[in-house]
């Protein structure tokens, strides 16, 4: 396994920790999951409504749907990081 793709599974095991973290810590945890959850999704549309302006874009699939909606924004800001590197080495 390259050292890219460690270092790539450790921040999104750590994001995940700490998003489940925020969420259990709320006096509503549905309601917060729920509210994660939609900004995630909307943080993904609003990426690829501006790819136009910002030539940075997720490509929309079950995946990217799932992961915005898990882990919310950061969930679309850790795929946004991933596109961003892997176009540069490519």
């Amino acid at each position: 396994m390259s050292d890219h793709m460690i270092v790539l599974i450790s921040l999104g095991v750590f994001i995940i920790l700490v998003i489940i973290q925020k969420i259990m810590r709320s006096p509503h945890p549905v309601r917060s999951a729920v509210l994660s959850s939609l900004l995630g999704i909307l943080a993904l549309a609003a990426v690829n409504l501006c790819a136009g302006f910002t030539s940075v874009w997720i490509p929309v699939s079950r995946l990217s749907l799932a992961v915005s909606a898990v882990l919310g924004i950061p969930g679309v800001t850790a795929m946004l990081m991933i596109h961003m590197i892997l176009s540069t080495l490519t």
